[in-house]
């Protein structure tokens, strides 16, 4: 164990015997997140940096926690190879460690899957300071229980990611953005049309033209993203029809869509939050409350972004549960009484209890990242 590893441990060690909270970070891209007051004394995994291996014929990569999200795709990248769920950045600085704690992915997540279905295995300090492993290099890996993707997605509450196992895939050959002219109904309609034929998509976003009203469905614009083998992303193109957007424009708008760096997140009024409604990818357009503007709808219907103030939470989650999903806050607009007008409870007493079980079995302490998943529900 090198002394970056030996000291987190120690400090882990430490905090569980005195009860001493403490806040995971790497690089507080995704602090933002939830509106959740971030507790704890800091803990900063940036030390536990670097590449550990990496076997492109494999399809492998292990890295630590600390290292930039950044510098691991840029390697891949030298060897013709990706993270094909696009994992966000938000602002420079984002790690490995933090994509897996938070569990986000981007553009392409509704194609070719999440960030859980890249892990191969973990190595977690949990909070009795113990140093695990699970899983491995390879898919078949896994018997019982799947920890590793168990992690996912937990924010740092279940223990400490250390060190990460990941598959990843060779760049597509060949992409191409199109661009239709139509209504939010018309662009889910086209969608779930086109999902049900052999066409290489890979990600799409819908957007109204104009502020509006959400409970009116105004025209917009649609961009689909097609990738894959050359011979197909052609064929699509022109079966299609729509307007090919230049490469270089369509490159910058997905990475801007995946940071949530696009103007349509940029014009957020203050006071309202971000609310991230999770739907099957078939629902309807959604009857969102009145003032509520148009949503950007993204993974071919499946995720839609809304922009509205705290008081219409309720409202929103009740829509997204009539249409089988639900909604979160995202980003809470400012203020105290923001930051918790969006909490709620677990879809279940179950799913209550199994997530109480769950920190028990690895944090009986209660040390880690307290409050950092209360703003999200």
């Amino acid at each position: 164990m090198d002394s970056a590893l030996s000291q987190i441990v120690e400090r882990v060690r430490a905090s569980a015997s005195d009860h001493r909270p403490l806040r995971l970070r790497g690089g507080g891209t995704k602090d933002f997140h939830g509106g959740a007051a971030l507790q704890g004394e800091l803990l900063d995994l940036r030390p536990l940096s670097g590449i550990v291996s990496y076997e492109p014929s494999e399809l492998v990569v292990t890295a630590r926690a600390g290292t930039p999200l950044a510098e691991l795709q840029a390697l891949l990248a030298t060897q013709g190879q990706c993270l094909p769920f696009e994992p966000p950045h938000f602002a420079p600085g984002s790690t490995v460690g933090g994509m897996v704690a938070a569990g986000l992915s981007g553009p392409a997540r509704a194609s070719v899957g999440a960030v859980r279905d890249y892990v191969l295995g973990l190595e977690t300090v949990n909070g009795r300071a113990e140093l695990l492993r699970f899983g491995g290099q390879v898919m078949k890996n896994v018997a019982g229980y799947d920890v590793s993707r168990l992690m996912v997605g937990a924010w740092g509450t279940l223990g400490i990611v250390t060190e990460a196992s990941l598959k990843v895939l060779p760049v597509p050959p060949a992409d191409a953005t199109l661009r239709f002219a139509c209504t939010q109904a018309q662009a889910l309609q086209r969608l779930h049309s086109w999902g049900g034929q052999p066409l290489p998509l890979n990600a799409s976003r819908w957007r109204a033209d104009a502020p509006g009203n959400a409970g009116s469905d105004g025209p917009g614009t649609l961009h689909l993203r097609l990738r894959g083998a050359t011979a197909a992303v052609q064929a699509a193109c022109r079966s299609l029809g729509g307007e090919r957007v230049p490469d270089a424009e369509a490159v910058q708008a997905w990475a801007d869509c995946r940071d949530q760096s696009l103007p349509w997140f940029a014009a957020r009024p203050p006071g309202q939050a971000l609310w991230r409604l999770s739907v099957p990818a078939t629902a309807p357009v959604l009857d969102l409350p009145t003032g509520v503007t148009p949503p950007l709808v993204e993974w071919h219907g499946a995720l839609r972004w809304v922009q509205a103030a705290p008081e219409h939470g309720p409202a929103l989650r009740a829509a997204a549960r009539g249409a089988g999903g639900d909604a979160t806050l995202f980003i809470a607009s400012s203020g105290h009484e923001s930051m918790t007008a969006g909490r709620s409870t677990l879809k279940s007493p179950a799913l209550e209890q199994i997530h109480a079980r769950l920190r028990q079995a690895f944090d009986p302490a209660g040390i880690f990242n307290p409050g950092r998943l209360d703003g999200i529900g």
